[in-house]
């Protein structure tokens, strides 16, 4: 992909994901002002590192018309470091509302003693702290750059592989195989309601009421589907392609997962 087009693209999906995330924000902070559940800040906190994230992006868009551009090694570390702290930052979030949709349906009648906002905001700062290490581990250790003075800034040309590859395995999979088993105890727990329910209904004592814990607990799991949905379809063909391309260099073309699979992985954040 030329890069005035990917310049172009970068622009229209960075301007796209720093809008709706915005409104998102705006219609969060009206409902929490309505609302006494604090677990409505995880989701807020998510549409902010997304717009972080296109924040970030943005700073890639003005490199990618401004070609050929080499910016000092520094630069690019830094650059690409707020970008992963971002990116990282969103699929934390999206891990922290998932526990929280989990924790709704588990514990129905104690979720609000244990979701107080205390909690809250001592889970949203370590969240954020986190994601900061995650990505400014190459910044505070140099021998997780990768010696570069020719390249665009780019995570293939400042990062070390191995930080790339740990970053990979450490971050991403352990967080799919949680969203797995977040959504598997929910359904089982769903299950266990769906057969009570149906016993007392069997039993004549349900008196035509609506089953509102039923339908509350599949809202969480339609939630929670479709992060895992999202998640899996943007991120892991990005994902995978990186961590071949860290082992086998000759492997795979480090532009195709750059210039088309890392701009499918930031369609996550819409």
């Amino acid at each position: 992909m030329a890069s005035s087009a990917l310049g172009a693209t970068l622009a229209v999906l960075a301007s796209l994901i720093i809008t709706a995330n915005t409104l998102v924000a705006i219609a969060l902070l009206r409902l929490i002002q309505k609302s006494s559940s604090k677990g409505l800040y995880f989701v807020l906190n998510l549409a902010v590192a997304d717009a972080m994230v296109g924040f970030t992006v943005m700073g890639l868009v003005m490199d990618e018309f401004s070609q050929p551009f080499y910016p000092p090694q520094i630069f690019c570390v830094l650059r690409m470091a707020f970008v992963t702290s971002s990116s990282a930052a969103s699929i934390l979030s999206l891990i922290m509302v998932a526990c929280d949709r989990h924790l709704a349906i588990r514990k129905p009648f104690h979720y609000f003693q244990l979701v107080t906002g205390l909690r809250v905001g001592v889970r949203l700062v370590g969240l954020w702290l986190v994601a900061a290490i995650i990505g400014f581990l190459p910044v505070l250790s140099p021998s997780l750059q990768k010696i570069s003075t020719d390249e665009k800034c780019s995570f293939f040309g400042v990062f070390h592989p191995a930080y790339m590859l740990t970053v990979f395995c450490v971050g991403f999979f352990p967080a799919l195989f949680l969203f797995i088993y977040l959504y598997c105890d929910m359904l089982k727990i769903a299950s266990v309601h769906v057969q009570h329910i149906q016993k007392v209904e069997h039993a004549g004592l349900a008196g035509g009421c609506p089953p509102s814990r039923t339908t509350s607990d599949m809202k969480a799991m339609r939630t929670v589907a479709m992060l895992i949905g999202c998640f899996t379809l943007s991120w892991l063909p990005f994902f995978i392609a990186s961590i071949v391309q860290t082992v086998c260099l000759e492997c795979f073309p480090y532009r195709v997962i750059e210039n088309y699979l890392w701009l499918l992985g930031l369609c996550n954040s819409l």
